[in-house]
């Protein structure tokens, strides 16, 4: 059989994807956005159709030339580069393991480096502004309290949006320690304990719902019953945090979105001195170095609160002490120096004494 170039990319998402790797939908539409880019890519270089782009053709040049066209022609930054790289590398271990004369292009495609980000601290909430958001929704309506019952267990939660979106009544336990669980990525559950306030906010949006003959079965629907996708989610929350500006300023001209509510659970779990471990689990994460950066931003944030309330005048040195400088580094000085000299005369380097030519600690 003649494996082709389209053959493999049907299998790679109808099999390897959801079968073998236990991908989830939203991750799986990732991954076609980046094919689907990559084909359209491929097609314009050798002017011809899907089905007819030639296995041998997809090279690590091919790949690199993709990569800088996403971030000269689309804009893309690092962050969106990089994951299209790392799908990309999928796809090609992928069919190695189908083609053995691929082998060498895999190799060459996986040793492909990602580009360096920028490493900043992920934008979060404070205690009040989480208040205030959460507080901006009209309960008269109908609409208003399934908004702000969302809010709350969205901070309650620290739930990604599309963990959100998914769940239904059934996840929901009641009692004296009430729960809901959240289905994250890779299908993995687990099971976040509810404050009383988030369960009565929830249950009065459902009496409410119920009482104007809405019947289903996802917790958080629209107008027609259905469940609330995730750019649904985002645009109510976008929405809410625009509202909840006009009382607390610090809000004004920021960017809020489902995400900022994740990290602000983070970071309050964690400066309530909860166990990192816990965190880690109450958040879904995979690794706990991903729930480690929170330790450093809970540290850089009391850090800046230290900054603003001055030492007491005792504590203060009179005289702060001279650092004395060692004789190894004036020896190093003394050759930088000559260095120096001689990189500004390269065509007439100084010409040392004969007997001393060997012997001088810079002369190498």
């Amino acid at each position: 059989m003649n494996i082709t170039f389209s053959y493999l990319v049907t299998t790679f998402f109808r099999c390897h994807l959801s079968t073998e790797l236990g991908l989830s939908p939203n991750t799986i539409a990732s991954y076609s956005d980046c094919m689907k880019l990559l084909i359209h890519y491929a097609c314009e270089r050798f002017s011809c159709q899907p089905e007819a782009i030639d296995l041998n053709a997809m090279t690590s040049e091919l790949v690199i030339d993709f990569l800088g066209d996403l971030e000269q022609k689309r804009g893309n930054g690092p962050k969106s580069r990089n994951q299209r790289l790392a799908a990309i590398k999928t796809f090609f271990h992928f069919i190695a393991r189908h083609v053995p004369e691929m082998a060498h292009a895999n190799e060459s495609i996986q040793a492909i480096r990602s580009k360096r980000t920028e490493h900043s601290p992920p934008p979060s909430l404070t205690v009040e502004e989480a208040a205030a958001i959460i507080d901006a929704p009209d309960t008269d309506a109908l609409i208003g309290a399934r908004d702000k019952a969302l809010l709350q267990l969205l901070y309650n939660t620290g739930a990604r949006v599309q963990e959100l979106a998914d769940i239904t009544m059934g996840d929901l336990r009641e009692g004296s320690s009430p729960t809901v669980t959240l289905t994250g990525k890779g299908r993995k559950t687990r099971v976040i304990p509810l404050w009383q306030e988030t369960v009565d906010m929830i249950k009065q949006y459902v009496d409410r719902r119920e009482e104007e003959g809405v019947e289903t079965q996802a917790l958080f629907c629209n107008a027609r019953g259905k469940a609330l996708t995730r750019f649904g989610i985002g645009r109510r929350v976008t929405l809410h945090a625009s509202r909840a500006a006009s009382k607390c300023p610090s809000l004004q001209g920021r960017d809020i979105s489902p995400h900022t509510f994740r990290h602000a659970t983070a970071l309050h779990l964690v400066e309530a001195d909860n166990d990192i471990g816990i965190v880690k689990d109450w958040l879904g994460h995979a690794d706990i170095k991903t729930t480690s950066m929170y330790l450093e931003i809970s540290i850089e944030r009391k850090r800046k609160a230290l900054e603003k309330v001055p030492p007491p005048l005792g504590d203060i040195p009179k005289e702060t002490p001279r650092w004395k400088q060692p004789e190894l580094l004036t020896f190093l000085k003394s050759c930088s120096e000559q260095a120096r000299y001689v990189a500004q005369s390269p065509r007439h380097p100084p010409i040392l004494p004969r007997e001393n030519h060997n012997s001088h600690p810079c002369a190498t």
